[in-house]
């Protein structure tokens, strides 16, 4: 069942974390929320070298995984400018696999071409995933 509520807060966060850390030009931040009603946020790091970069999201995850909460929603909310909409972009294929750790029902928000704020099970987003090879009681202790 969604929680419109969550979505919007997250949403709210995330905007005033990208006006406030990155007041003109591009801008990121990402959302999680956990079992235990917090929210952490994140931004990518910035480096010279590219291929150690972080998506944006992954700090608000470990986080939460450092308090050992359960993430229940994760959003990545981007704008090319001051003056440009935000956007939502899905949980890259790392993400998913990092958010996979707290279970298939962990809720993302989508890349849509409606302007409304989208969340969805990662399981959506991953229906052949390798774990259904396995008997999901030896997946179990994988989920956080």
């Amino acid at each position: 069942m969604r929680d419109y509520a969550v979505e919007n807060e997250m949403y709210r966060r995330a905007v005033a974390l990208i006006e406030a850390r990155y007041p003109i030009g591009w801008g990121g931040a990402g959302v999680v929320h956990t079992s235990k009603g917090n929210y952490y946020t994140s931004v990518s790091i910035e480096t010279a070298n590219a291929s150690a970069i972080l998506c944006i999201e992954t700090g608000a995850m470990l986080e939460a995984h450092k308090y050992n909460e359960k993430v229940t929603h994760c959003l990545c909310l981007v704008r090319e400018n001051e003056n440009t909409p935000f956007k939502v972009l899905s949980p890259c294929g790392i993400c998913q696999e990092r958010l996979r750790y707290w279970g298939e029902n962990v809720q993302v928000a989508v890349t849509t071409n409606e302007e409304k704020l989208k969340f969805v099970e990662l399981r959506e987003l991953q229906p052949y995933h390798w774990t259904k090879a396995y008997p999901a009681e030896e997946m179990e202790h994988w989920e956080g």
